[in-house]
């Protein structure tokens, strides 16, 4: 028996920056949106880390049908070319933008299970015909079940930081050393967290924006409390390309944000650890730590390790549908190619839409970071042509949303991801991204600039 699913809201699972424009997307075109999110809050996972300054300036992480959507309300753009911190992109327009989507934002919502009604993965009859239906928990522990006629997922990665092991998982240890381990940037504005790090040896575990930023205020922070220094864990050595594209990163505070690592390291405030691939945790007399390679190596004494490994994608709500991820990168198999890291070389990825994002299950999108599945490079503009593309799609404009109406800048790094066992002198920077304009420097200061990729799709 056949369903008709009209009437049906498009289920979008995130009231993050993609999530919300993808709910302004779908209004544009003509069709109703449901937006769950699992925090108190729109963009709980922005606030996550709010005292972080994005790489992107305002210009750039506002949504284009997100914003005819704000304007009846009276919201102005903040400064187009200043640069917003988690907190202001979360006070200043996601929860505006939340706020005028009014009821078909609920909160406190958290997405269990996404299925096709009456039909497990394995079952094939009317399987496209049937609506999507939705397991949902509140925070009360009451659950709900919904009806949808098309799901788009844009919960994100922020839930499912990466381990300290060089394997991907937990080293031994790990969590038994949960008091002195954190997977976030410290903010260092808040005392409690300040008094962790100031005087102390800082192992800072990671080499994306998020290990930048960390380096860059525990730098701040060694100026001002003596003693402070930062251990900084590479599974890798260090080469040109190690610090990312300095002045000829298209993004002027993405490029500097680098910088700002590698001064940290000239100025001695950081010690850079290469080649050190943890397998285990151990706990000193005094109970500090100290990381174990998986060849024997060992750090001296550690007061705290903040591991920036990367983020990874929760997919164990999305069991029962028939998605198809690449092996490597667990993103949409046609996506996986333009954003992976060990062959991809200048930081740009060819923009996509509906159809690299679509799956063997129809009408089921994963947008935003969780597309990206385990890629560090993603960005809000990537994340808004997305939604664009899909709720395009989702309208039956299949033409619009095959247009490409996007284009990224480049990082100014090449040679990709280097040769994993080589000494750093073997790792080439590769060839060359081309030169565009230098950009002009900008300020770094607490809160950290330049933000980070992973965590906030900036």
């Amino acid at each position: 028996m056949t369903s008709d699913t009209t009437g049906l809201p498009v289920l979008v699972i995130g009231a993050g920056p993609i999530g919300l424009a993808a709910a302004a997307h779908l209004l544009e075109r003509g069709l109703e949106p449901l937006v769950l999110e699992a925090g108190p809050s729109a963009a709980t996972a922005v606030r996550g880390w709010s005292h972080v300054r994005l790489f992107s300036p305002w210009a750039e992480v506002v949504d284009p049908a997100a914003e005819k959507l704000l304007a009846p309300t009276g919201w102005t753009r903040p400064d187009a070319t200043a640069y917003p911190t988690g907190g202001d992109w979360a006070a200043h327009y996601l929860q505006p933008l939340a706020d005028a989507l009014g009821a078909r934002v609920r909160y406190d919502a958290r997405v269990t299970g996404v299925a096709r009604a009456g039909r497990d993965r394995i079952v094939d009859a009317d399987r496209e015909q049937q609506p999507f239906t939705v397991h949902v928990e509140h925070a009360d522990g009451t659950e709900e079940r919904l009806l949808a006629r098309a799901v788009v997922d844009a919960s994100g990665t922020w839930s499912t930081p990466g381990p300290l092991g060089a394997d991907g998982l937990p080293a031994l240890g790990e969590r038994a050393a949960a008091d002195r381990v954190t997977y976030r940037v410290p903010d260092l504005r808040d005392p409690a967290v300040r008094a962790r790090h100031a005087g102390k040896r800082t192992a800072v575990v990671g080499t994306g924006a998020s290990a930048f930023t960390a380096l860059a205020a525990l730098a701040d922070l060694a100026e001002q409390a003596p003693g402070t220094h930062a251990v900084w864990v590479l599974r890798r050595g260090l080469t040109g390309s190690t610090y990312g594209g300095g002045t000829a990163d298209q993004l002027p505070a993405r490029g500097a944000l680098g910088l700002a690592a590698e001064q940290a390291v000239d100025d001695g405030h950081a010690t850079a650890l290469t080649g050190f691939r943890t397998a285990a945790v151990e706990r000193a007399a005094d109970g500090k730590l100290v990381l174990v390679a998986e060849d024997g190596t060992r750090t001296e004494e550690l007061d705290e390790v903040v591991v920036l490994t990367g983020l990874r994608p929760d997919l164990s709500f999305l069991t029962e549908l028939r998605l198809a991820l690449d092996d490597r990168l667990q993103a949409p198999v046609a996506l996986a190619p333009l954003i992976d890291p060990n062959q991809h070389s200048c930081g740009t990825v060819y923009p996509h839409g509906a159809n690299e994002l679509s799956h063997p299950e129809q009408d089921a999108y994963l947008v935003g970071m969780k597309s990206y599945g385990r890629a560090p490079t993603f960005l809000a503009l990537t994340g808004y042509e997305q939604a664009r593309s899909v709720a395009a799609a989702l309208a039956g404009d299949h033409e619009a949303a095959a247009r490409v109406e996007l284009t990224l800048p480049e990082t100014g790094v090449c040679g990709g991801a280097g040769l994993y066992d080589a000494p750093a002198e073997e790792q080439g920077d590769g060839g060359c991204c081309g030169a565009p304009a230098a950009p002009q420097p900008i300020t770094l200061g607490t809160p950290a600039a330049g933000g980070s990729c992973s965590p906030g799709g900036c």
